[in-house]
């Protein structure tokens, strides 16, 4: 579930207009991040049917919602905002400022990092490492950046599907056969986020660990 504070925007009037003011922004980001919610488990109930992984649900797998405030100035321009990495979850949905672009990603055939135009009105979608072992290297995470184009601020909104901390994550048994041996070893969720964080390895080097 998406943990957001409840806020009692009946209190809101008994404070100044600027608590009230906040209080209401509060509870437009709790609505926005619960919509997201909504999006980011259809979206991973249709990615796993493309698999012939029918009837899969996610509603009840942990998300993690994140505003994204990069504040850069002229001594920033080309500089990175974010170093290269991967999401360690299932996949992401992300919002992207319409107006400032920077967000970059590895194209894997070319060797070279490619920009990501903004389009407005959409969303980008990042699959993860889970994504990857989970579909048994059917689908591919994606390494990416953020780079400073512009001495503006630059705001993004992410929602990452992660996966439940203390169960096995392993491709199911319908994506393995002799064609698609299994890539990957089993793992706990809870256990591959401490190994990235303890060898410092998020662009895929700590996924490439656990090959089966």
């Amino acid at each position: 579930m998406v943990e957001i504070p409840a806020i009692d925007l009946r209190l809101a009037g008994a404070g100044s207009a600027e608590e009230t003011a906040r209080l209401r922004d509060a509870e437009t980001v709790k609505a926005y991040a619960e919509r997201m919610h909504e999006l980011i488990v259809d979206v991973a109930g249709k990615v796993a049917a493309s698999l012939g992984l029918d009837g899969r649900s996610f509603q009840d797998w942990p998300c993690q919602f994140r505003m994204n405030r990069y504040n850069y100035t002229q001594d920033s321009v080309g500089s990175p905002g974010v170093q290269v990495h991967t999401d360690s979850g299932f996949l992401t949905v992300l919002q992207e400022d319409e107006c400032v672009g920077g967000l970059e990603v590895l194209a894997p055939a070319a060797g070279e990092f490619v920009p990501v135009d903004p389009l407005p009105g959409s969303f980008v979608v990042n699959i993860g490492d889970v994504g990857q072992a989970g579909s048994n290297g059917r689908l591919h995470n994606v390494k990416h950046r953020v780079q400073c184009v512009a001495a503006v601020p630059r705001v993004s909104i992410a929602m990452f599907l992660l996966a439940p901390k203390h169960d096995t994550e392993s491709a199911p048994e319908e994506l393995v056969d002799d064609g698609h041996p299994r890539r990957f070893r089993e793992f706990k969720y809870d256990d591959y986020r401490r190994l990235r964080l303890s060898t410092g390895e998020r662009a895929g080097e700590a996924l490439a660990r656990l090959a089966a």
